[in-house]
């Protein structure tokens, strides 16, 4: 049964606002690097040697947040990385940030496969598919 990737990320001052707590705007910038560590573990590659090296994108095409605690320095912060759906062109991704385990955020994230720089649609590689098809875990 396919597990939940984990990413651990340490939040730093410059990463807060003037209420001492995460900037809203750093929050989804946490998950796209957790997702992109996801990609590495996963795959043996990352969204830049997708895009440089095989000419594929996965641009976003939804993105949706709910917070539950604030973001701090004072924790860790553990993104959990879940597939959720593997879909013909698009890839659709669960991500919960949790600090000294509680739940900070919970986000979807849909993005789709193109050919990079053209951006027209298409399948994922037979390899890449072959990797990730089992990782998916349904909401």
């Amino acid at each position: 049964m396919a597990t939940a990737f984990e990413y651990t990320k340490r939040i730093g001052w410059a990463d807060c606002d003037p209420e001492l707590i995460a900037f809203t705007g750093r929050i989804p910038y946490f998950a796209l690097e957790a997702i992109d560590a996801w990609w590495q573990e996963q795959t043996g590659t990352g969204w830049y040697e997708l895009n440089i090296d095989r000419k594929i994108g996965t641009p976003f095409v939804h993105m949706s947040i709910d917070f539950s605690s604030p973001v701090t320095p004072r924790h860790p912060l553990v993104c959990k990385v879940e597939l959720t759906k593997l879909g013909t062109k698009s890839i659709h991704f669960r991500v919960g940030g949790y600090q000294d385990g509680t739940l900070c955020f919970l986000g979807k994230f849909v993005s789709v496969f193109v050919v990079a720089q053209a951006l027209d649609s298409r399948e994922p590689p037979a390899d890449i598919r072959a990797k990730i098809a089992p990782l998916v875990v349904p909401e």
